[in-house]
């Protein structure tokens, strides 16, 4: 059974190879359709998440807010998989990093960085190309895929590229046994913890937010400085990254502190856009 979803898999990155972008955009604009007119996926968490999150929000507001939420995350689908097939030059061009001399600075001092991410705008290019736009061994941490087939597949392919993907369970031995090898170790974090236990607690969108624990301990337990690198649609198909230094000293900052500050940095960039994160997430199901 995993081989024919991979084969499937294989076949669907083939058929997105050969389709240009243009049409691309045109399989978006029916899947938007679909998610929002006819199926309405998700639709119920993504309202109940915006009520919460913009109380001061009028209805037609929210409705437009929900609108352009499922045009993002339609062009992210469409964009995810044709990322599979796209050159280095076009990635390239598509998805530039502004200002890399941020983590760039921390390189020349053989210093490892934890970058942090958000499901904001299109967070899976970045995978593709940050190995190609900084000078650290770059290490992304990820949940291993179900589909073993599929994982290995995509591990192969990301490496090929110098984006070394390791599971999240073997973060602490990844960083013990590199620890003399600058390395960028790149995670998204703003997903519900799976253990609301080890979670810190952050007045995140007007509602108590359980956020992951794992960037801060690691960051304070390897002394390894915090930086969040935001993303934003310049126009349809085309981002940049822009690195902001979140923590250069973790060692010393009280507990919660690191991830309250990425938690407001990326709160602030919602307000500023909401339409642009992962509202169909159940962000908030942790109750503390």
């Amino acid at each position: 059974m995993q081989t024919i979803g991979y084969l499937f898999f294989r076949l669907l990155i083939f058929l997105y190879w050969i389709t240009p972008f243009w049409l691309l955009y045109i399989f978006s604009d029916i899947i938007y359709f679909l998610f929002y007119h006819i199926s309405g996926y998700r639709k119920k968490v993504v309202y109940t998440n915006l009520k919460k999150s913009f109380p001061e929000k009028s209805e037609a507001e929210l409705k437009q807010i929900c609108k352009g939420f499922y045009k993002n995350l339609s062009d992210v689908i469409v964009e995810s998989i044709k990322g599979f097939s796209m050159s280095k030059k076009s990635l390239l061009k598509r998805y530039k990093v502004i200002n890399p001399e941020v983590i760039n600075k921390y390189y020349e001092q053989n210093k490892s960085v934890i970058g942090i991410g958000s499901h904001y705008c299109n967070w899976e290019w970045g995978v593709l190309c940050f190995s190609l736009q900084f000078k650290h061994r770059t290490v992304g941490l990820y949940k291993p895929l179900s589909n073993k087939v599929i994982d290995k597949y995509i591990r192969r392919t990301r490496a090929a590229w110098g984006m070394n993907l390791v599971s999240i369970y073997e973060t602490a031995q990844n960083i013990e046994d590199h620890n003399s090898e600058a390395s960028l170790y790149f995670m998204i974090s703003d997903q519900s913890p799976s253990n609301a236990k080890k979670a810190y607690w952050i007045d995140f969108l007007n509602q108590d937010t359980a956020c992951l624990h794992g960037p801060e301990n690691y960051s304070k337990k390897y002394n390894l400085p915090v930086l969040y690198g935001h993303v934003d649609r310049i126009k349809r198909g085309y981002y940049e990254v822009n690195i902001t230094d979140v923590e250069s000293n973790p060692t010393i900052k009280a507990q919660s502190e690191i991830t309250k500050a990425y938690m407001t940095i990326l709160e602030n960039y919602i307000i500023e856009k909401p339409e642009n994160w992962l509202w169909s997430h159940k962000r908030w199901k942790s109750k503390r």
